[in-house]
């Protein structure tokens, strides 16, 4: 076969060709009796597959690489196809993670509902600010993230929106300064897959920045937030900065509702407007008691709030009592989540998202995302003495980092193992070790707090 033909078959030009013999990837054909180039089927086969493996991402020189190791015999090709195609997933995972940053800073814009760029916290306005913060003398609404925050934009209330945007009750939240403390909480947040570990440091500095300066300018600040763990301790976070900011609290004003802001319309969210109460001393007192028990290296602070009524901020001890249920528990080394998931499929549910659902219905108070539920469940999907796995028999794949559709629907079973666990006849934390932070506490195997659900009471490591 001649070049010329090879090269429309594979949909390439000639050119192509004569490039991948140079680079090596094809080796340099035989001659035919008149000195031309004679290439067979399998030229054609190979060419096609180099271009379908650059349009899913892979770059020439990754081909390259795979086509050498696989070439050596070193590596069965299967496997090593296995590993480079997970390796490629994660980087498509990253990027897709990044995008969604991305079209959800766009869709705060297009609903952004306020009429001044002077006073506008939205991503377009600070641009035509030229990157100077808002300023005036307009309401500053903060919340816990975009669902109540567009809505509150559409409201006829009036000023600006800023969402807090932190999953507190994962990942580490050591006793820092405020800065590294950011750059911890970053470097958390990018690890899993929400963007560049700079850019979300830099969103959670001007947050901060934002609500120290309405304060000390004195604009209106309200804070609205719900009775869950999520954003129970998010409000600790902003009360315990206006505090240590040491900033008049004179227009500061809190609406916390033993409801979900998210689904409320803007009427319903006007209507909440007349529960609003000024924030006191005691309150700002309270939240930096519980903010600095929360950051502790040990949970034996967070353990005693947890227990004794806040007249102050009522819903600060059961959140704080959720986020101990988190602890492995004495009996079978589980995450009151994790329980909860075991139970789900358990008791019938097939995917992912079922079970999610039925957990967080589960829940006196849901606080948890899909994406942080994927994440606990991927954990009890991996290794020999897994607890779940895939109805194949295979370890769960790690999710994409924004809980994409595909990971939620696939099958999913007990294991024999999870069965015992969940039975308490074996403990989740010596089959499948531990490694995952409350707050300022890190449990890691030699150092593993418990929670005993029954007594409500903390289990220091033996």
């Amino acid at each position: 076969m001649r070049a010329g033909e090879v090269a429309e078959r594979a949909g390439v030009n000639v050119e192509t060709l004569r490039y991948y013999e140079r680079r090596g990837l094809l080796p340099e054909p035989g001659r035919t009796p008149n000195g031309h180039r004679d290439y067979g089927e399998e030229t054609v086969r190979f060419v096609r597959a180099v271009k379908e493996a650059q349009e899913l991402g892979f770059s020439l020189a990754e081909i390259e690489e795979y086509v050498r190791v696989t070439r050596s015999g070193r590596v069965a090709a299967s496997e090593e196809l296995r590993v480079r195609t997970a390796a490629k997933i994660d980087e498509i995972d990253a990027r897709i993670a990044s995008l969604r940053r991305v079209r959800d800073d766009l869709a705060r814009i297009v609903g952004c509902a306020c009429d001044s760029l002077d006073r506008c916290t939205c991503g377009a306005a600070y641009l035509a600010r030229q990157g100077r913060e808002a300023h005036g003398d307009s309401l500053l609404h903060v919340t816990n993230g975009e669902s109540a925050g567009n809505t509150l934009r559409q409201t006829g209330l009036g000023g600006a929106v800023l969402t807090w945007q932190d999953v507190l009750h994962e990942g580490p939240v050591p006793d820092e300064p405020r800065s590294r403390l950011r750059d911890t909480r970053a470097a958390f947040l990018s690890a899993c897959g929400w963007g560049s570990r700079r850019a979300i440091a830099a969103a959670l500095a001007r947050r901060d920045e934002q609500l120290v300066d309405a304060l000390a300018g004195g604009r209106r600040v309200v804070l609205w937030f719900e009775h869950d763990l999520y954003d129970q301790l998010q409000l600790l976070d902003a009360l315990a900065l206006a505090a240590a900011s040491a900033v008049d609290i004179e227009h500061l004003e809190l609406v916390v509702v033993n409801t979900f802001l998210g689904p409320l319309t803007a009427e319903e969210l006007e209507s909440l407007w007349p529960q609003r109460r000024p924030a006191t001393d005691e309150m700002l007192a309270s939240a930096t008691a519980a903010w600095a028990a929360l950051r502790a290296p040990e949970p034996v602070r967070l353990a005693e709030l947890a227990r004794r009524e806040d007249p102050a901020l009522p819903f600060v001890p059961p959140a704080l009592r959720r986020l101990l249920e988190e602890l492995p528990g004495v009996r079978d080394g589980l995450s009151a989540t994790e329980r909860r998931t075991l139970e789900a499929f358990a008791a019938g549910a097939a995917t992912p998202a079922e079970a999610f659902r039925a957990s967080q219905s589960a829940e006196p108070a849901a606080f948890l995302g899909d994406t942080w539920f994927f994440r606990t469940l991927a954990a009890l999907g991996q290794g020999d003495s897994r607890l779940v796995e895939t109805t194949r028999g295979r370890p769960l794949p790690q999710p994409p980092p924004l809980g994409a559709a595909p990971f939620a629907r696939i099958g999913v079973r007990l294991t024999p193992a999870g069965r015992r666990v969940l039975a308490g006849e074996d403990d989740r934390v010596a089959l499948l070790g531990v490694d995952r932070w409350i707050g300022g506490t890190r449990v890691v195997p030699g150092r593993v707090w418990r929670w005993d659900a029954d007594a409500g009471s903390l289990v220091a490591p033996d």
